[in-house]
């Protein structure tokens, strides 16, 4: 019966990802009027589902196996407070990283429980937090200054047909790394832990990521899509293919990172090389104050969560 705490949970974060991460692949084509939210979704739940298939297992190994050796009660303790973490930061409208509420649970309740956490694979993993908005930073900018160069010379009509076709594929793009790496994060636990299988943890997370952006996405892509810098499809695709081409990187790293900070150290990049005036600070601070809040605030509830049940 205590199966189905972190089964629970691990429904809820599925959903939060979807409600949160659709964003992440929706919001700029969106914020650009370059496709219906409606469409949008089906594409995004169907590359979720190719991303974990393909390219999952090496997230899926650093954060179920070499952060730490998780048993049942880590795993109910941990998911239960990232999916609150999760769905509550959603319903203040602020994006937040799955993979930072995940990691932060785990290693709060695997240090309460005496649990060895790899102190390397640890480091690795917030070194790449902080590496990876900037690196998504860096080359939406460079991509944007290659277009200036090249899509620039073009007719109008050319560039509009062009970038909305670009757009697509960068979605796509961000869709495939939400499977690959924020998935892969949530399932990691769960199937290396023995408590569910590959294929239904595969078919069942991906379903409800993909109902979690059919219902909710909405209301962050209203933040990512709109909220950080205006956004048209030239600069809208440097800064998406921008972030899924860095995520595509750190994924193939086997590094948990997050969708969600690179799509905004992106935005910011493309925002930056239009001038600073452009970019929104005060919500860009907002957002950092919650990345560091977020992990901090997960490891130290589950800490005291697993102190009280031992």
């Amino acid at each position: 019966m205590t199966e189905l705490i972190p089964l629970a949970a691990c429904i809820l974060i599925a959903f939060g990802i979807g409600s949160n991460d659709a964003s992440n692949a929706l919001g700029i084509c969106i914020g650009a009027g370059v496709i219906k939210l409606r469409k949008a979704v089906l594409l995004f739940g169907c590359f979720v589902f190719i991303g974990i298939m393909l390219q999952g297992q090496n997230v899926m190994k650093t954060v179920g196996k070499d952060l730490l050796e998780v048993n049942l009660s880590i795993l109910s303790v941990s998911l239960s407070i990232s999916a609150l973490l999760i769905i509550f930061s959603n319903w203040r409208k602020l994006p937040l990283s799955t993979h930072q509420a995940i990691i932060g649970s785990l290693t709060g309740s695997g240090v309460a429980s005496g649990v060895d956490v790899n102190l390397l694979s640890l480091f690795k993993i917030v070194l790449s937090w902080i590496i990876s908005p900037l690196t998504a930073f860096f080359f939406a900018l460079i991509f944007y200054r290659m277009m200036e160069k090249t899509l620039s010379k073009l007719s109008l009509f050319r560039i509009e047909r062009i970038l909305r076709i670009l757009l697509l594929i960068s979605g796509i793009l961000i869709a495939y790394n939400t499977g690959a790496n924020e998935l892969a994060t949530v399932l990691g636990p769960v199937i290396h832990s023995g408590l569910m299988g590959k294929m239904p943890s595969f078919l069942s997370g991906s379903f409800f990521v993909f109902l979690g952006a059919v219902l909710l996405s909405h209301r962050v892509i209203e933040t990512v899509g709109k909220g950080i810098t205006a956004l048209d499809p030239y600069s809208g695709f440097a800064a998406q293919f921008g972030a899924g081409s860095c995520v595509l990187l750190f994924t193939s790293l086997g590094m948990p990172i997050s969708t969600t900070y690179c799509i905004i150290g992106a935005i910011s990049g493309v925002g930056m090389s239009k001038g600073l005036e452009t970019v929104r600070i005060t919500l860009v601070k907002k957002i950092i104050a919650n990345w560091v809040f977020a992990p901090s605030l997960a490891f130290l509830i589950c800490f005291a969560v697993m102190r009280l049940l031992i």
